[in-house]
């Protein structure tokens, strides 16, 4: 087994944590998610569950990788429970699953900066986003992307993933500041801030039992939750970093530019008298936001520079995402990091093809993967930390922080009750959705 990597330095993980978290979760999958479910009512319930599940199943996360300094599979071996090594499974099944999709947004994103540089969907927004989201040009569009986030991740955790992600994260920062700036100068800009950030409460309980599932998804997808990332990405740091801090930073900075993503596209919207309710899907970003572009000054440049954060964002993420199953095979398997990466890479475009065919394949395996991959994950870990490793867990949480006082017990209560009580509920209201249910929004094509 060839020796393991490190980060050369704690920025170089955090930023390249809040890299993973930072992708097309919150540029993408959040103001359609929004949009689709009630608006700021589901902001509410994405805010809770970021705080009350989310950031406590983080550490859990944290708390796997580092302890054992293996991938997701292995470490539960390595901590002496190897009939556990199926959450870690788990995890990387879901990881791939999700990145097979995502992989074909990612090209749709590629296609849109040549557009917005050429005006292409000026005119016929809707008409563009048929052409380019399936069939042909979205494979091609998918493979080019593909090839990009193999690239980075075959050149290592040092010179590939961390010195990608210290340029990607703080470019995605500075340009949709700029960008949120400018969006506030739009006539009905006002509208879409009321939208975002006013909750209607009727919306809140009519809604509740649809909006949870995809709130606490949202929440897991956009924090890099469930699908063995942070477990891969925390086994390559050092016994003194502060994990609760770490967690408390990744949170913090993620939820901060999911809100801005939220300012800066509801307001575009309103601003061309698009309404998000009727307009909504995972399509939303690429046809709504989109035709608005086309009716703005300077709107080519403003379309480029919006879907240039957009992919930067998207390639963050992706490579994150590929890095959990190379970890793995590269722990494992005398095969050299660069053809690992090629290798999987191969699988992914394979698994991929049904949704760069057909968008309607895209939208099942987006809600498959939000409703039951994610909160099963994340179940089978926090029960694993919470009641299985327990004490231990509190011991590895508090290696680097000087001592945790009462937080420690505090945050192992919280993975036994609010977080298994609240993944649960949420993995049967999914399960009801997809399997049980009718919900014609759920798997309404884009």
């Amino acid at each position: 087994m060839s020796q393991r990597e490190t980060w050369a330095t704690r920025v170089g993980f955090l930023v390249a944590a809040i890299g993973s978290a930072v992708g097309l979760g919150n540029l993408w999958q959040f103001p359609f998610k929004t949009a689709g479910n009630g608006g700021a009512a589901f902001v509410v319930f994405y805010l809770v569950a970021v705080l009350l599940i989310g950031f406590p199943a983080m550490l859990a996360e944290f708390v796997v990788g580092r302890r054992t300094h293996r991938n997701a599979v292995d470490a539960f071996e390595e901590l002496g429970h190897r009939s556990w090594r199926i959450i870690g499974a788990v995890g990387l099944l879901t990881g791939f699953w999700i990145l097979s999709y995502y992989n074909v947004v990612g090209g749709w994103v590629l296609r849109y900066i040549l557009g917005s540089a050429t005006g292409s969907y000026f005119g016929n927004a809707e008409g563009y986003f048929v052409a380019v989201s399936a069939g042909p040009e979205a494979v091609l569009a998918q493979g080019v992307f593909l090839a990009i986030v193999v690239g980075i991740v075959a050149l290592g955790i040092e010179d590939g993933i961390e010195k990608a992600t210290k340029v990607m994260v703080p470019s995605i920062v500075v340009l949709m500041l700029g960008l949120a700036a400018w969006v506030a100068t739009l006539d009905g800009a006002g509208a879409g801030y009321s939208y975002f950030l006013s909750p209607d409460l009727s919306t809140i309980t009519a809604n509740a039992g649809t909006v949870i599932p995809f709130a606490v998804g949202q929440a897991f997808f956009t924090l890099s939750l469930g699908m063995a990332i942070m477990i891969t990405y925390s086994s390559y740091i050092g016994e003194d970093d502060n994990l609760p801090v770490d967690g408390g930073v990744i949170v913090v900075t993620n939820t901060l530019i999911g809100v801005l993503a939220g300012l800066i596209v509801f307001p575009i919207l309103f601003a061309n008298g698009i309404d998000p309710a009727l307009e909504g899907g995972a399509s939303a970003l690429f046809i709504a936001v989109a035709s608005g572009f086309g009716a703005l000054p300077f709107g080519r440049v403003i379309g480029v520079v919006f879907f240039g954060v957009v992919l930067i964002a998207a390639l963050s993420s992706a490579i994150s995402l590929l890095e959990v199953t190379v970890a793995y095979a590269n722990d494992n398997y005398g095969i050299s990091r660069p053809k690992l990466a090629v290798g999987v890479g191969l699988g992914l475009f394979a698994l991929g093809l049904p949704s760069a065919w057909d968008t309607a394949w895209l939208t099942w395996f987006d809600n498959f993967a939000y409703q039951i991959f994610l909160p099963l994950s994340v179940l089978l870990l926090v029960l694993f930390v919470g009641w299985v490793l327990a004490d231990d867990a509190v011991a590895e949480l508090r290696q680097g922080t000087g001592g945790l006082g009462a937080f420690g017990p505090l945050w192992l209560w919280a993975l036994r009750t609010v977080v298994v009580l609240g993944v649960l509920a949420t993995l049967a209201l999914g399960f009801d959705t997809m399997f049980l249910g009718e919900s014609p929004a759920a798997f309404a094509p884009f």
